[in-house]
Order: C-alpha cells, then sequence, then structure tokens
C-alpha cells in the first residue's frame, strides 16, 4: 500500500485516465452503436457487461500489444474488420429484437461486435497506456477499472442523442470506417508505400469512412424493398 501513498502513483494514475478519456471516444460511438436497437433493459446489460469485458481485453493487450503490432497484414485484417463491423451496424433493422429469445441472442451479438471493434481499436492505443503505467500492473488495472464508468456514461449518452438525433447514427458509422481505413495504412507491409505520403493515411481513412456509410446504406435500402415486397406479395 506504500506505493498508494506517491506522487508518482497518483500521476500516473491521472495520464492514464486521461489517455483513456481521449482513446475511448471512438469505443463509446461502436457500443452505442451496437446496442441501440436492444430494449433498454438489455441496453444497459450489453454496455456494462461490452465496457466491462473490453477494459478487461484492453489489460491483457498491454502484455502483447507491441508485439502484435509488429506482425505484417494484422491491422490489415483488423481493419477491413472494422470496415465490416461498421457497415453491419449501420444497416442493422432496428425492428429486430422483439421477443425475449431473440432479444437475448441480440444482446449476445451486440457484445461479441463490441469486444471484437474494441481489440482491433485498441492495439495502439494500449501502448500509450502501457507507457503512462511505467510496467504497474496495479496502475494500468485501477487507471483502465476507473474509465469504465466514462465510457459506459459517453454509451448511454450517444444512445439517447442517437435515438433523437438519427444522423449521429451516420456519423458514428462514419467513425468506424475512419479508425478502419486508418488502421489499414498502418500495417507494417504497407510502410514503405505510406512513408513520405502523409496524405494517405487521411485518403485511406476518408475512403474507409465513405465506403461504410455508402455500402450500409445500399444494404439498408435493399433490405427495406424486399421487406416491402414480401409484405405485398399476395402468396
Amino acid at each position: 500500500m506504500e506505493v498508494l501513498a506517491t506522487a508518482d502513483f497518483w500521476i500516473g494514475l491521472l495520464k492514464i485516465i486521461w489517455i483513456n478519456i481521449i482513446l475511448s471516444g471512438d469505443n463509446a460511438v461502436v457500443i452505442a452503436l451496437a446496442a441501440r436497437s436492444l430494449p433498454p433493459p438489455q441496453q444497459r446489460k450489453a454496455i456494462l457487461f461490452g465496457s466491462g469485458a473490453a477494459v478487461i481485453l484492453r489489460v491483457i493487450l498491454t502484455v502483447v500489444a507491441a508485439k502484435l503490432l509488429a506482425l505484417p497484414w494484422l491491422e490489415i485484417a483488423g481493419g477491413l474488420l472494422l470496415l465490416w463491423i461498421g457497415v453491419q451496424l449501420f444497416h442493422e433493422d432496428e425492428g429486430e429484437g422483439e421477443g425475449e429469445n431473440k432479444g437475448q441472442g441480440n444482446m449476445m451479438a451486440a457484445v461479441r461486435t463490441i469486444l471484437l471493434a474494441d481489440v482491433v481499436m485498441s492495439l495502439d492505443n494500449v501502448i500509450a497506456v502501457a507507457a503512462a503505467a511505467e510496467g504497474s500492473m496495479t496502475l494500468l488495472i485501477l487507471g483502465l477499472a476507473i474509465s469504465i464508468p466514462l465510457v459506459i456514461f459517453g454509451s448511454t449518452l450517444l444512445i439517447k442523442l442517437m435515438q433523437r438525433f438519427p444522423w449521429i447514427v451516420v456519423l458514428g458509422a462514419a467513425l468506424i470506417g475512419w479508425v478502419g481505413g486508418e488502421t489499414i495504412v498502418k500495417d507494417n507491409v504497407l510502410h514503405s508505400l505510406a512513408e513520405g505520403r502523409p496524405w494517405l493515411h487521411y485518403a485511406a481513412a476518408a475512403v474507409g469512412a465513405a465506403l461504410v456509410v455508402g455500402l450500409g446504406k445500399t444494404l439498408a435500402a435493399r433490405a427495406r424493398n424486399n421487406a416491402k415486397d414480401e409484405a405485398t406479395d399476395p402468396a
């Protein structure tokens, strides 16, 4: 307990909390998009389970993040996964989830989506958190645990805003696509291509955002048309 009385401990804790506040914005967006179509009680469960499990994953990732980021093709695969998640969340039918069994399945699907997205988005973020912890696992776990309420609050607020202002959903999906594009272009395989071309970073991010929104809108429109055709089919 002597470590808790040192100034370095509290300074390190403040650093970790601040880093998590800055880096948790996109995570809160994913959680909000994944949980927004669930009934309110299941929304709260999905946010709580997803946020808690995501923080535990960040602690684990901190140990291996640097080694994982050195692997070729990993960030390309992760970026493509984020693009897919963004498209799926954006065109998801808000009418799904009625019924207890189906709702429970959707809640578990939301938690899985949150975890998958958080793994990809946290690989490089946890390096900054680990640097602030300076090897102290106690400091790392405590700082991340304190960040859970921040993510939960942000996700809950975003869900309410999305319900009131549907255009925020478009911005959220675009943000996921933006992060996906950024992740792809940062892969070691593309290092020589991106080196000396700073514009490529923003171009890839913009393409990712446009792809998620455009493809999501196309799939959503197709789903609505199919639903209309089935409703008007006399058979």
